[in-house]
């Protein structure tokens, strides 16, 4: 018996206590978050003088925004492990959401999914998450390159000879990164199959085979719901500001939302539910765009609060009901 199989041997056996012992750290931390760092004289304060009716349009917008996240789930657990079933899919998503507010860049999201599939190895949900995962990020790179390179050249002066060199480069560059996902042989490349036939590698690219059902039509629905899932938070995110702000520059406040993601991807968090990037990112470009760092402070904070906290705690009950699956 190799080390693996006595590795995986003792998971299996212990698969219930892991559970039982992933979910009151689940619960632990999220205790944790609500006691101290959410500071609630703040909150009341600071929503007494917003506008109550955009705070609510920002609310109900998490709304769509869960039911994006789950559409998007449920297209990729359907194909990639196989599953269809809406409760199920539900519960995942929503175990993903609680681990991940309480794990530096959410890392914890993947092992948390995994929970309502016990039937699944933890490897194939691992690999289906980070497949659901990859167009949301594919669109805030793509979209938050072109939002640093026009911020750049707005506000600090950079050539325009440079800023259209970089366009350039950025359109080839997610061109071609298109061209190839949407390619039926990209998965049967050569890298892969060198891999496929490693020793060390090929248990992996086991998992991987269920990729190769990921079609055409696949790929134009995650990246259509991804774009829209995308649009639904920096539309959160300008409503809140203006709440705060009492001020309706929109563009300027999608334009930073979209700052604000490129900056939150690229700069790799440590913090728990990426506290302090994010508000840190929005004081500096909302200051930038007239805004008072309260206001931007604010904005970033109740994002936080009705995308990430309040999911989390719904993920949290579930967690803690009976499982009868």
């Amino acid at each position: 018996m190799t080390v693996i199989t006595a590795n995986e041997n003792i998971f299996t056996k212990n698969k219930s206590w892991l559970i039982i012992i992933v979910k009151l750290i689940i619960a632990a931390g999220i205790l944790y978050y609500l006691v101290s760092h959410i500071n609630y004289n703040e909150i009341v304060t600071a929503i007494e003088g917003a506008n109550i009716l955009l705070l609510m349009a920002a609310f109900v917008l998490s709304f769509v925004n869960i039911y994006l996240q789950f559409f998007k789930w449920k297209l990729t657990c359907k194909i990639v492990l196989n599953e269809s079933k809406n409760s199920k899919i539900f519960t995942s998503l929503f175990y993903g959401l609680s681990a991940g507010a309480i794990t530096p860049a959410r890392v914890g999201e993947y092992f948390g999914r995994a929970i309502a599939f016990k039937n699944k190895p933890l490897l194939q949900v691992t690999i289906a998450t980070l497949v659901d995962k990859f167009f949301p990020l594919i669109i805030v790179v793509f979209l938050g390159s072109m939002a640093i390179i026009s911020f750049l050249y707005f506000y600090y002066e950079v050539s325009v000879y440079i800023v259209f060199s970089l366009f350039i480069v950025l359109f080839t560059l997610f061109f071609l990164l298109a061209i190839i996902i949407r390619s039926e042989n990209f998965w049967n490349s050569i890298l892969f199959t060198k891999l496929n036939n490693s020793k060390y590698f090929s248990k992996f690219f086991l998992q991987l085979q269920s990729l190769n059902k990921l079609d055409k039509k696949y790929f134009t629905r995650m990246s259509v719901i991804s774009m829209l899932f995308y649009s639904c938070f920096l539309l959160q995110y300008a409503l809140l500001v203006s709440a705060f702000s009492h001020n309706t520059e929109m563009i300027n406040y999608l334009w930073a939302g979209n700052l604000i993601m490129f900056v939150k991807t690229v700069i790799p968090p440590i913090s728990l539910g990426e506290l302090g990037i994010r508000e840190g990112a929005s004081v500096f470009f909302l200051t930038k765009f007239g805004e008072l760092p309260s206001v931007a402070f604010n904005a970033s904070i109740f994002l936080f609060i009705i995308n990430i906290l309040l999911p989390a705690l719904v993920g949290l009950i579930l967690l803690l009901k009976k499982n009868d699956d």
